[in-house]
């Protein structure tokens, strides 16, 4: 297996990955944490898909593709906290004033989970960002000491993933994910 991550431009392969089943489902498209909850809200059944494939046509991507050869087997949505609601957020600070980065949705494609993607998925994400100028990167992962995740809610990751990726606890939060507290996690991409 050789993981290459590529700037999700491709709207098919990140619908593969992101898109509902039932494309007249009002859900996911990962979304929820990318817009303002009425505009998530408003985006209906093909709406959604077609806002997602805006987001594939813009110059910077929404996040990153990891591919197994021609296969997309992951994703991770990563921007700029200042575009996001996170933003806004009262229950994940800021740190700092520095204009940062964000991962908060990292997901590998069923049949190919355990295999390291997600630990692929990060750097590559990390990479993205430092290439469109992000002094720093976070993510809000949850604080699981090593407990089972329910993998509905693993997407926003894992501390120890994001230690393995070279971030460092930067603050704890108000928020909660499958009963975890979300902690910020930091890697400064300042040399």
């Amino acid at each position: 297996m050789s993981i290459t991550i590529r700037p999700a431009h491709d709207f098919d392969d990140v619908a593969t990955m992101l898109g509902p089943k039932n494309p007249t489902s009002s859900v996911c498209f990962c979304l929820s944490h990318r817009i303002p909850a009425k505009l998530n809200q408003s985006l209906v059944g093909p709406e959604r898909g077609e806002f997602v494939r805006e987001l594939c046509a813009r110059d910077v991507a929404p996040g990153v593709l990891a591919h197994d050869g021609d296969t997309v087997v992951g994703w991770a949505a990563v921007a700029p906290r200042s575009e996001l609601p996170f933003a806004r957020s009262t229950k994940i600070p800021h740190v700092d004033d520095q204009p940062a980065w964000s991962i908060w949705c990292i997901r590998v494609r069923p049949g190919h989970r355990k295999k390291g993607i997600a630990r692929t998925l990060i750097p590559g994400a990390v990479d993205y960002a430092a290439s469109q100028g992000a002094p720093v990167v976070e993510g809000y992962p949850v604080d699981n000491r090593g407990e089972k995740v329910d993998l509905t809610m693993a997407h926003v990751g894992t501390r120890a993933l994001f230690e393995a990726a070279g971030f460092t606890m930067a603050a704890p939060t108000e928020a909660t994910s499958a009963g975890f507290p979300r902690v910020i996690m930091r890697k400064d991409l300042r040399g």
